[in-house]
């Protein structure tokens, strides 16, 4: 192999990181390094859900990849309208329907590890993968004499490694972001300083998710014409609080997410004015975020209920808390030949199932802009530039639809009932009807005509 334009450096083997290293692997004169914290790849955990927007990226790393998604997620993609999920005003005896989303296309649901081993069976020799290689801190040099000199990584077991342009996709608790903050504050006065320093920590976002599992002859056992034996997506909705339930492994479950939402503090988590303070989470999970929790504990927000949501509920013989955190907008993801994709750059609310799909449109456009023919070692940080101006806007409005979704699914709006349908339809639709292609198209012309500014 010819010697290689430079060398790439991911921190995080997760969705984003993955995407990334396969998106590169169509530029052989790009060498990537991938370092993940954890033992192995196959990350566990909860599933995916890629919304049409997405999946058209996904198809455009090959045709093998598509098809092995497709085997993995048991049905088809289509892109006529399909109805999606269904809402129900639930907090109360007798519940109503209010109404039914319907998707130009489907959502593709996968479970985590299957969407990874695709990945990493598609990178090429040219990739190498790290194991628990967690990294504590970069050193990237600015000086005009050495500025295209190596950038060092130094990991928390002490060992050290170097790269020409570094990737963050290591998570909302990046340690690329926390790096990267300190190194823009340097360059602000006190007041700016103090709101870049608060970026570096992520923030709770006053919301608390319920998560579990239960067998469905439990519930069949119960309730054999259930609603969710139907194959079908339902949200039970009510004040401060709502949940949804659906199918898993062929139908061997039913999965069970809750959530609740507190106003105030939900109202306010994108504000980036560092002197207003927040409240931390408190309760179960204390600072670790996650806990275990009875079934009492876990029903206990959604008591009040109508009958066909307490069927559901009473079949829980334990569960999960997580609070959910996100990060506060960024006044950049990127800094010199250092850059930031996925919950690093914009840890979102999960009320659009968007967080995996906005990851893996990061790294598509990153190596867009990284593999151009155009972008040497010297043009890096221009084209990383270029990336944060077309996707650090679009990921920002989708962070702040996402809040917008949960919020009106536990009644925190002044939207009437009978246009929330609408509402949440019209708010959702950039998930089916728009498409990544128009911003690659201008990120290759920002690229290819160095003559643009691009501030």
């Amino acid at each position: 192999m010819s010697t290689p334009k430079f060398r790439v450096a991911i921190c995080g083997g997760g969705v984003g990181g993955l995407t990334l290293a396969v998106a590169l692997s169509r530029y052989p004169d790009i060498v990537v390094d991938v370092y993940e914290a954890a033992q192995s790849f196959y990350e566990v955990g909860a599933g995916i859900g890629i919304w049409p927007r997405t999946f058209k990226v996904l198809r455009k790393l090959g045709h093998d990849i598509e098809q092995q998604l497709l085997q993995r997620c048991g049905y088809q993609f289509t892109e006529e309208y399909v109805p999606g999920i269904k809402h129900r005003k639930s907090d109360q005896a007798v519940g109503i329907q209010l109404f039914e989303l319907i998707t130009k296309g489907n959502q593709m649901r996968f479970h985590r590890a299957d969407f990874h081993g695709v990945l990493l069976s598609h990178l090429p020799p040219s990739c190498t993968t790290h194991n628990t290689k967690r990294l504590k801190a970069y050193i990237q040099p600015f000086r005009h004499r050495s500025r295209n000199s190596s950038i060092t990584l130094i990991f928390t077991d002490g060992s050290t490694a170097t790269c020409d342009v570094l990737i963050g996709a290591d998570g909302i608790k990046s340690a690329v972001r926390s790096c990267m903050m300190r190194e823009l504050a340097e360059c602000m006065d006190p007041d700016g300083k103090q709101s870049v320093l608060s970026c570096i920590n992520p923030v709770w976002s006053g919301v608390t998710a319920y998560r579990t599992l239960i067998p469905a002859e439990k519930l069949r056992a119960r309730c054999p014409d259930h609603r969710v034996f139907g194959g079908e997506i339902t949200q039970y909705l009510g004040k401060d609080a709502f949940f949804l339930a659906y199918t898993v492994s062929l139908g061997k479950y039913i999965n069970i997410a809750g959530f609740t939402l507190q106003p105030d503090l939900v109202d306010t988590v994108y504000e980036a004015d560092a002197r207003i303070p927040r409240r931390p989470f408190e309760g179960k999970a204390n600072s670790e975020w996650v806990g275990e929790l009875t079934a009492k504990q876990f029903v206990e927000p959604f008591k009040g209920f109508e009958e066909e949501a307490r069927l559901l509920l009473e079949c829980v013989d334990r569960g999960t808390l997580w609070a959910a955190h996100t990060v506060k907008p960024l006044p950049s993801t990127n800094f010199g030949r250092v850059a930031l994709l996925g919950d690093a750059a914009h840890a979102m609310l999960p009320f659009q199932g968007a967080g995996a799909g906005m990851s893996i449109e990061d790294a598509y456009l990153l190596a867009t802009v990284l593999g151009h023919k155009a972008t040497t070692l010297d043009t890096v940080p221009r084209a990383l530039a270029i990336y944060d101006k077309l996707r650090r806007p679009f990921s920002s409005d989708v962070a702040l639809r996402s809040r917008f979704n949960g919020q009106l699914c536990a009644f925190q709006t002044n939207v009437p009932l009978h246009e929330l349908g609408k509402t949440i339809t019209k708010n959702w639709e950039w998930a089916w009807l728009t498409e990544l292609d128009d911003a690659l198209k201008e990120a290759i012309k920002l690229v290819e005509n160095s003559s643009i500014n691009i501030n």
